[in-house]
């Protein structure tokens, strides 16, 4: 493990200065900010209950009791100081990569039927690389506040980036292309705000492309000495080739997705055909509907207002965080904020982009509305990070 440069710059300040400021009137948390999730949790569950209430394969009481639990977890870990993580980057690092290759184990991991070895078994299915996107946020502003908010040294730059890119190639062992993305746009956000040389940034983004032709190239020099595909799966090439050439390629797989999503989304006009009346959902033509495409469900019942209403809670609570990371007192504290926010906008742009072709299919979920226990625990969780973040800075 390379060295870090020990910058005293993700230390708390001074007790003089934090004791110096007016008492707030709520401490441990921003009211606007619970207002704001209260009425965004809730609309989710709106939707995702007229998306499962006759649906055996889904549990509307196991989201609702997720939500319960993900709440007493945000409280718990609001009272925390986050500053007591800021330099444990090695345990980070391997706590994230422990729970990134936990699925390969056998006996534990399972596909879930997803295409990807990304699950595990304990008692009920548990997805180990959505809570790890809390370590990889964690572990990347760990490694990058160390350098006070000037990254300028290539070496230095090519040594954080080279830490930061460890969860990336662990979880496309599984592979998890969706994951993989979140956690490289975290990175991506990360070096951003973590004041890396615009130069090194545009170069590392040219050789991200590069790598990425290059990856599809010997793919299919592969697939020509051997009949078969070696670095990407079959259903992934598909998505990417649904995403490229959506307008022509045939109505099966993900191309019936893709079409299945958009007339879901059209039918539902302005005002929606109203709740529990997502015909595309009930009659089995929408696959996934309450996961991966749940934003159909709710586009088609309550149409364009109920989707600006959803875009609207979005940016209340992405403009709130931006106020909680600038109030905060030290770097490390403003990374976490600004990479979970940065983490959200990509899994809201990519979900909905998704549906509308324009973005690739993938499986990446619509924060605090898609089903699912993992995701949204996890989300909460980080919502206690940004809390403690508004409790403990020091302006």
């Amino acid at each position: 493990m390379p060295q870090l440069p020990q910058i005293q710059s993700v230390k708390a300040p001074d007790r003089a200065v934090v004791d110096a400021t007016k008492p707030r009137r709520f401490k441990y948390f921003n009211l606007p900010f619970l207002i704001v999730l209260a009425l965004l949790v809730s609309y989710g569950l709106v939707i995702v209950y007229t998306a499962v209430y006759n649906d055996a394969d889904y549990s509307f009481s196991r989201q609702l009791a997720c939500v319960a639990i993900g709440a007493v977890v945000m409280i718990v870990i609001g009272r925390f100081d986050y500053r007591n993580l800021s330099d444990f980057t090695t345990v980070l690092l391997v706590v994230s990569v422990a729970l990134i290759l936990s699925p390969h184990i056998p006996g534990l991991g399972t596909d879930a039927g997803m295409g990807a070895q990304s699950w595990i078994k304990v008692g009920i299915q548990v997805q180990p690389g959505e809570f790890a996107k809390i370590t990889v946020i964690l572990l990347a502003a760990s490694v990058v506040s160390r350098y006070g908010g000037r990254l300028d040294d290539v070496r230095e730059y090519l040594k954080a980036l080279g830490i930061m890119l460890v969860p990336f190639l662990c979880i496309m062992t599984q592979p998890d292309l969706g994951t993989g993305l979140v956690y490289l746009f975290i990175t991506a956000v990360a070096l951003v705000v973590g004041g890396a040389r615009p130069k090194f940034l545009l170069i590392t983004l040219v050789a991200g492309i590069a790598a990425i032709a290059a990856v599809f190239a010997i793919d299919q020099v592969l697939y020509d000495a051997t009949g078969e595909y070696k670095l990407l799966k079959q259903y992934q090439r598909n998505r990417l080739l649904v995403f490229l050439e959506h307008d022509s390629v045939n109505l099966s797989d993900e191309g019936w997705n893709l079409k299945q999503a958009q007339v879901a989304i059209g039918s539902g006009g302005l005002f929606g055909k109203g709740l529990f009346n997502a015909t595309q959902a009930t009659l089995g033509f929408l696959p996934e509907a309450p996961t991966d495409f749940i934003f159909c469900v709710l586009a088609e019942q309550l149409g364009f207002f109920g989707v600006m209403a959803l875009l609207a809670l979005y940016a209340a609570l992405v403009l709130i965080c931006f106020r909680i990371a600038g109030a905060s007192s030290d770097l490390f504290g403003t990374i976490i904020v600004m990479c979970t926010v940065g983490m959200w906008l990509f899994q809201i742009l990519e979900n909905i982009g998704m549906t509308l072709g324009l973005m690739p299919i993938t499986g990446i979920p619509l924060p605090f509305v898609s089903y699912g226990s993992t995701g949204m625990v996890m989300n909460f969780m980080l919502l206690g990070l940004i809390g403690s973040v508004w409790a403990h800075n020091g302006r």
